[in-house]
Parts: C-alpha cells; structure tokens; sequence
C-alpha cells in the first residue's frame, strides 16, 4: 500500500496541468455517461477556448451534461472532430444548432455495443482516455463503477491514460479494475453523479408490461432496458421470484427489483447469485446499492454483450423496445425520419443472444403509438434495420403478444396488424396487399 500511495502522490494532478500534455490533432476519448469526467473535460474545453487547442478528435458513447458543456459546447465544437456511438437528447441539440447555423462537425459510427472495445483495440489508435473510477483500493487498483463497457480496451490502447477520482463513484466487483501504474495523470473531484434512468412507467407501458410478465418464469435470467416500456415491464415482474440479471444496462428498475427480492440471481447458468451488467445509469439510491456489494459484477461489453455468453445463459429474457417495426418484422430501434435518432446499442447482441439460449425469448415491446397517437409504430416499411427479421421473435404492444419465429411474411404481416393500434388497422392492411 506504501509503494501505491506514493505513486498516486506523484500522479496527482490539477485538471489544469493534467491535460496541458494533450497536443493539437490528437484523438481522445472520454468514459461513457456517468463514467465521463466533468474536471477533466471542462479543463479540456477551456484549453481549445484559450487557443491553446485545436483540431482535437473525440470518441464518446452517451453524451451526459458534463460532455454538452465542454467538448460539445457551441464555442467549443468548431475545434472539435466528434464521433458518437450511441445519439443522446445533448447529441440531438447539438445536431439542431448545427443544421441552423450550416455546420455538421458530429459523426455517427454504427456499432454494436459488444464490438465497440474491438474498435479501441485494432481499428482506433488513441492518444488520450479518460475516465471517472472510484477511489483506489489497497492494492493500487481503481473501479470504473458505472462504466465498464468499452473503458478496459480504451485504457489499454490509449498512449495516455487521465482519471478522475471520486468519491462517489461505486466500487464495483468483476472485471473492472485499473491499476495506477497504468494512469498517467490523477485527479480529485468528488462532485454528485450525474443520475439518470429512471422513468415512470406509461399506461402503455404497464398494459405491455402485464402482457409480458406470464412470459418470464420464475428463476428466468433478463435483460430489461429503460423508458416508460421497460419501467411497466419491470414493475409487472415484481411478483416473480429468484429472477436473475445479465443486462448491458442496470437501472433503477432493476435495482427496484432487487430490493424487493425479486432478483436473486439464484438459479443462473452463469455468474450465479451475481447480477451482471456492463454500464450502469441511475439516481444516488442506485449507486449505493452497487458499492463495495458482493453481488454485483461488472465486465466489459464485449463479453457481457456477447451472443455466445448471452446465448449460455439458459431462460435468458430479452426485453427491449423499438421507434418502429414494419410487416416483415424488421426492427428499427435508431432512426426517426432521416435523422439518426439513438443507435443499436446493445439491442441485436440480446435479441440474438436470447434467442439462441436454451429456453430464452426475444421480446420487442414498444407502444402501438407515438406523436401523441398520430403515428404507427408499426409501418409497412422501416428505413433501416437494426433487427433483422430472421432474429425478431416476440413482439408485444398494448394490443397483444405475437411470435413471429416460423412465421411466413403473409403470416407475420396479418399478426403484427393484429396488434397494432385499430386507428390504423386498415390501412396497415391495404399496405401488406400491395407488399
């Protein structure tokens, strides 16, 4: 501990001083959401603010506030060459300026979550990573907490390495571990967590949500997302015993669920009695729960997020939702219109996952609706695939649950029609004719 403590002495940095070493033209890359460094980024932005820095390209995965106002902020962005995994409502305000004023510096890059440390790893050369992580432990060693996703492979591959201690963050279990021989520079800066995820669950939602419940046996492993679909889903399981969780995303749902003893982890295949997860987005109440607990374990994406380590897991469920799903069951979970709306995620490495695991299921729940009931989620068409047809194999809205796996299109057609919103029924079925 001796030996540690000094090493993090010489390390410890201002934020200032920690990224005066960043040079004009390299690439950088910050943790994902709660996992990105407000100190860091902020002394990062005002270097370019100065003059000090230009031409800077930046990799992130779900803009957070302490993001938008740095590297994403309007008088910083033009010295910026951004590049998103994964659209967030600051991403979405940011693209609004820019059309506005004539200027797209912002870049989409298609991935699914499990491929993304492969990216780090072999297609990306970084010179900089930095990252939130939690106190050090006794033996030298850092939890990145919330944020394991791709943060290992970018931390190994960055000539660089800058993190940003705080107190706040969890210590948390499993694969999630940088030592400070590793770290270039450290900072202090115990600031609140950014919270987020939660949501009250729609009346759509829970009407989803009591579709789906009989569809998940007790003792069944899940994977359960975020939003008014997945709140209803999970408040609908609260009856449900020795439920265990594999999931890219833990939330204040599924944490819910865990103090109420549905979640015990008791009967999965792999990690029993642990609750997996690879990205972590809740309120204070989420984040003291995952602290220093035993049963938590987090690894990084390309392995919680791979099919094979999905698909071992028996009665693995896969509850995710969409923007829309067309007659062919073609799923489209990141695209409005044109314009990119979100991204994959992890969503195909589930419904993939799930459907190859012994007794798993794949459900896409999404409401029958959108634009206040204006809109068919469900369309003859949809403009891009982030689900392919051959993989979908539940959907439920408000309306009902159909399997689609074995289906014929004719036959997928007539039972997506089947639970549509009925405003839109005929024409839904004038559609499939001509298809």
């Amino acid at each position: 501990m001796i030996g540690a403590t000094r090493v993090y002495a010489a390390k410890l940095a201002t934020p200032e001083s920690a990224v005066s070493v960043i040079a004009d033209g390299e690439t950088l890359c910050c943790g994902a959401a709660v996992g990105q460094p407000p100190a860091l980024l902020a002394a990062t932005a005002e270097r370019i603010r100065a003059g000090d820095l230009s031409r800077i390209r930046l990799y992130y995965k779900l803009a957070m506030p302490q993001l938008a106002t740095s590297l994403l902020a309007d008088d910083v962005i033009e010295s910026v060459e951004a590049y998103s995994f994964f659209i967030t409502d600051q991403d979405r305000h940011l693209l609004s300026r820019q059309t506005e004023a004539g200027i797209r510096s912002l870049n989409f890059v298609p991935a699914h979550f499990s491929q993304i440390p492969r990216i780090f790893e072999e297609d990306v050369e970084l010179d900089t990573f930095m990252v939130t992580v939690a106190p050090m432990d006794a033996d030298g060693y850092f939890s990145l907490g919330t944020n394991n996703d791709f943060s290992p492979a970018a931390a190994r591959g960055a000539k660089r390495l800058l993190v940003e201690v705080n107190e706040n963050m969890p210590n948390v279990f499993g694969h999630s571990r940088i030592h400070i021989s590793d770290v270039s520079a450290v900072v202090e800066n115990h600031v609140p967590l950014v919270e987020g995820g939660g949501s009250e669950p729609s009346p759509a939602g829970c009407a989803i949500g009591e579709l789906v419940a009989p569809m998940v046996p007790d003792g069944a492993t899940v994977q359960i997302g975020i939003g008014g679909v997945a709140y209803g889903v999970a408040g609908a399981l609260s009856h449900h015993s020795d439920l265990g969780i594999h999931t890219e995303l833990f939330s204040p749902a599924l944490a819910d669920l865990i103090s109420k003893g549905v979640v015990t982890g008791a009967r999965k295949t792999l990690h029993p009695h642990k609750h997996v997860f690879t990205m972590a987005i809740g309120t204070r109440d989420t984040y003291e729960l995952m602290n220093n607990n035993v049963a938590f374990e987090s690894y990084p994406s390309s392995y919680v997020n791979d099919i094979r380590i999905i698909a071992a897991n028996d009665n693995l469920i896969s509850i995710n939702t969409a923007l829309q799903l067309d007659l062919y069951g073609q799923v489209n979970a990141e695209t409005i219109g044109e314009n990119q709306f979100s991204g994959s995620g992890g969503q195909y490495d589930f419904v993939k996952g799930a459907s190859l695991s012994r007794g798993g299921k794949s459900i896409i729940a999404l409401q029958s609706t959108a634009m206040n009931g204006t809109l068919s989620t469900i369309v003859p068409r949809v403009p891009i695939v982030t689900d392919t047809r051959m993989d979908v194999d539940w959907v439920v809205t408000e309306y009902g649950a159909v399997k689609l796996r074995g289906k014929s299109t004719r036959q997928r057609a007539a039972a997506l029609i089947s639970i549509a919103h009925p405003d839109f029924r005929a024409e839904l079925t004038a559609a499939a004719r001509s298809l």
